[in-house]
């Protein structure tokens, strides 16, 4: 097969490979954000991914790989014992993933493989398998997994950010007790590393360009990594009413430690502004106690108003004055703030990570040192009384989405990479 209209007459017949082929988080809700965008230009689109109850329909289901557990599982605790011994296997070489793979390749002749998610539910024989038939290998990087057992790059331990594993042994993060089934993460990823998959890969896809440097710094060629900002899908809103901006501040994601909820929290007992805050108590029973007690015994005009689907959450981003991401670890571009900047609204963040890069101080946001209650509380505070302000940056926000975080920008940037890879391996 040839290649696309961006390069010649001809379109591409891409495999799209993930984990699952059904929106569970961002990154199912990017596959098929680029499924759509991707068809729309003519290309024929071909998933691969584990049989699930709730997958999505496709022609292509009969090449997916068998469920690990009966196929209604989620979680990683959902799992029966041997269901959990089929997912350890799946960590690390699946000669499933490589025959059904390789039958897909055969039957439809493919002229790019492009991974998201792929770890620890499809493994990395799918890499030998796109070298054998010469087809280029291209891994999208939505966390921190291949060079941090944890994937976060934080320690739940000690609740601080952590890079030990990023220069040093992967080795640390069984000292440290970075989190659960930790060990076998940590052979998972000396496997990867001793497999070479970084070698073998031949792109890498980072929503940030904050991941992309993390990535370097772990040894992953430099040529070999494209920033490529996440693109915000505007047939996702359905709301009519116009944008406007009453005096209250928005937060969305889940009310874990790491997301900066204490921060945030202490922030606005202390300048008594208006906060809503939109999402489910995480799973750590003393951290929701801790905070459901900060807010018992104080005055304070905080809404706790539980988990909401987008179309709900839409009529809180319309109104809003501006939304708040108090992050104490490195997000990966969270969806939240595309989502603020489609509705025209600034945002105030940590000053670290892709937080940094996404909010540009004084013209789409404000930062604020990490887990300083007091500064996101002043820098909250200078928004509520100079609203000017706040519709500013809300108006340059838009802008972002226009220009950065579009559709066609992201389609471009990524069949640039498609056609280097390609006309590295002969294929056009």
């Amino acid at each position: 097969m040839g290649v696309s209209e961006v390069f010649g007459e001809e379109t591409l017949r891409i495999i799209l490979l993930n984990a699952e082929y059904f929106v569970k988080g961002g990154v199912a809700r990017y596959l098929f954000n680029i499924k759509n965008l991707l068809e729309s230009k003519g290309h024929t689109v071909i998933p691969f991914s584990v049989q699930h109850n709730e997958n999505e329909k496709t022609e292509w289901s009969k090449y997916f790989l068998s469920p690990i557990g009966k196929g209604s599982e989620v979680h990683f605790k959902d799992f029966g014992i041997k269901s959990k011994f089929k997912y350890f296997s799946r960590m690390f070489y699946s000669f499933e993933a490589k025959r059904k793979l390789e039958k897909l390749i055969l039957d439809t002749k493919p002229d790019i493989i492009y991974a998201l998610q792929y770890h620890k539910y499809i493994s990395c024989s799918v890499i030998s398998v796109a070298k054998k038939h010469k087809i280029p290998f291209v891994h999208r990087i939505s966390d921190f997994g291949a060079i941090c057992p944890n994937y976060y790059l934080y320690s739940f331990k000690t609740h601080s950010l952590c890079e030990k594993c990023v220069k040093g042994s992967f080795v640390n993060a069984i000292k440290n007790r970075c989190g659960r089934n930790i060990f076998a993460k940590t052979l998972m990823c000396s496997f990867y590393k001793f497999y070479g998959v970084a070698k073998k890969t031949d792109a890498f896809v980072f929503t940030c360009e904050h991941t992309k440097q993390k990535f370097i710094e772990a040894g992953y060629q430099k040529e070999k990594c494209f920033t490529i900002p996440t693109f915000f899908n505007k047939n996702l809103i359905t709301i009519t009413e116009p944008v406007s901006y009453e005096p209250f501040a928005l937060f969305i994601g889940r009310l874990d430690r790491e997301k900066g909820v204490e921060v945030l929290i202490d922030a606005f007992l202390r300048n008594q502004k208006p906060l809503k805050i939109i999402g489910l108590q995480g799973s750590d029973k003393n951290y929701n106690k801790l905070l459901n007690e900060k807010l018992r015994n104080a005055e304070h005009k905080i809404e706790l108003l539980g988990q909401m689907n987008f179309e709900q959450i839409q009529t809180y981003l319309s109104k809003c004055l501006f939304t708040i991401c108090p992050a104490n670890w490195y997000e990966n571009l969270p969806n939240a703030v595309l989502e603020s900047y489609a509705f025209k609204k600034c945002v105030v963040a940590t000053n670290i990570g892709s937080l940094k890069d996404a909010v540009k101080e004084n013209e789409t946001g404000l930062l604020f040192e990490r887990c300083d209650a007091k500064d996101l509380a002043n820098k909250a505070e200078y928004l509520f009384e100079n609203k000017s302000e706040a519709v500013r940056m809300g108006e340059n926000a838009g802008l972002e989405i226009e220009n950065v975080y579009c559709a066609e920008g992201h389609y471009g940037r990524l069949m640039g990479v498609f056609k280097g890879v390609m006309a590295e391996a002969g294929r056009c």
